[in-house]
């Protein structure tokens, strides 16, 4: 645990002095939470997230995440993987490498459609039989410094010896974020 931290404290110093925006947000569905910072994520280059989403049915997925942004024509993409803490409800706890990955297309000054998705194989998974995550929705930049996001999640662990699946979130949400 203390060589994880040390990683984790290592990846963020890093990616800060390389990064140019950090982003704040939150994000509530009926029966999750889910908030996020993260660095250099509007602009080519190195991203770093990290996250933490909570269901009071199903438990807790703590991550960081570090990728790559590639601007494709009027797209962003992301490419990159996620260092996972899963915490179900009922089962083991675990922890997971998922990859994946995400576009952002905006729509003229105001508007932008995104979507992300990730994936962890039994084999790069421990305590869980796997992961998936994916994430879509519309987000309207009121200002510079403000945006506010419609969309639908999806988080869930699948559960290994006889555990059942524990899916943190699976619906539509209102989020907001703080972009600096």
């Amino acid at each position: 645990m203390k060589k994880m931290k040390s990683a984790l404290a290592a990846a963020l110093l890093l990616s800060v002095g390389a990064a140019q925006a950090v982003s704040v947000s939150g994000q509530a569905g009926q029966h999750y939470t889910h908030l996020g910072v993260g660095f250099g994520t509007s602009s080519p280059g190195l991203v770093t997230t990290l996250n933490w989403a909570h269901s009071d049915n199903d438990g807790d997925i703590a991550g960081l995440g570090l990728g790559f942004n590639l601007p494709l024509g009027p797209f962003m993409g992301t490419v990159g993987g996620k260092a996972l803490y899963m915490g179900p409800k009922d089962g083991d706890e675990g922890y997971a490498l998922a990859v994946g990955g995400g576009l952002e297309l905006p729509m003229g000054r105001y508007f932008a459609l995104y979507g992300d998705g990730y994936f962890s194989p039994d084999s790069l998974s421990s305590g869980i039989n796997d992961y998936t995550e994916a994430n879509a929705g519309l987000r309207l930049n009121v200002i510079p410094l403000l945006s506010v996001d419609l969309g639908y999640r999806y988080m869930a662990m699948s559960g290994k010896d006889d555990h059942r699946d524990n899916v943190v979130a699976d619906g539509p949400y209102i989020g907001a974020s703080l972009n600096f």
